[in-house]
């Protein structure tokens, strides 16, 4: 009976935890989020707003000097008072009109 129960318990100990599966609308990340952490990792934002941005151009080309250089920018851009509770992506936008 010991055996068993403590089979039992090694089991339910080595089953590992399960994840919740979280949705993010990239569009909506201002940039308080952005720099906070609050939403994710920001490399990892600044990745995806690479693919992102590749994609709508057409490009399957990664820099990854490019990408740094342009993910210091966004988190530059983001410092900005006036830019703090804007959208990354219109912070991106934005500068890439000029």
């Amino acid at each position: 009976m010991a055996r068993l129960v403590m089979a039992a318990l090694l089991g339910l100990l080595a089953v590992a935890p399960a994840r919740a599966q979280v949705t993010i609308e990239v569009s909506k990340i201002t940039c308080t989020q952005y720099l906070s952490f609050s939403v994710a990792d920001p490399r990892d934002i600044a990745i995806w707003l690479s693919g992102y941005y590749h994609g709508k151009q057409g490009s399957m080309t990664l820099e990854p000097q490019t990408l740094k250089q342009n993910a210091d920018k966004l988190k530059s851009l983001c410092f900005e008072p006036a830019n703090a509770n804007l959208p990354v992506v219109q912070v991106i936008d934005k500068a890439l009109a000029k």
